[in-house]
């Protein structure tokens, strides 16, 4: 999942947004408007990020949590195959223990 830049595509994202709310923020205040206006402008493009960014954070929690389960599954099953290798192993030194012994 590492990028080659060290740069995730989830921080771009959220950097893009942050700007683009600074960049209108600003917008906002600079325009001839009345306070009432420009305030009620602000509460709701404060309130369309907020939202953005609890839909980025659910995803990004939805895409960690199957990446964790992905990873968990798959020591799971290098796991197994290890310890039935190693148990493979015990069981012809075993039998090449008896071997010995009867020669």
């Amino acid at each position: 999942m590492s990028e080659d830049s060290g740069v995730g595509t989830g921080t771009v994202l959220l950097s893009f947004l942050a700007g683009a709310a600074v960049g209108v923020g600003a917008a906002l205040l600079f325009a001839p408007k009345t306070g009432e206006e420009m305030r009620g402008q602000i509460r709701d493009l404060t309130d369309d990020a907020v939202g953005k960014i609890k839909d980025y954070a659910s995803d990004a929690q939805t895409r960690i949590r199957s990446s964790y389960e992905e990873g968990r599954d798959k020591v799971m099953e290098k796991k197994s195959i290890i310890s039935s290798a190693i148990e493979a192993g015990k069981e012809a030194m075993e039998r090449e223990k008896e071997k010995q012994k009867v020669m």
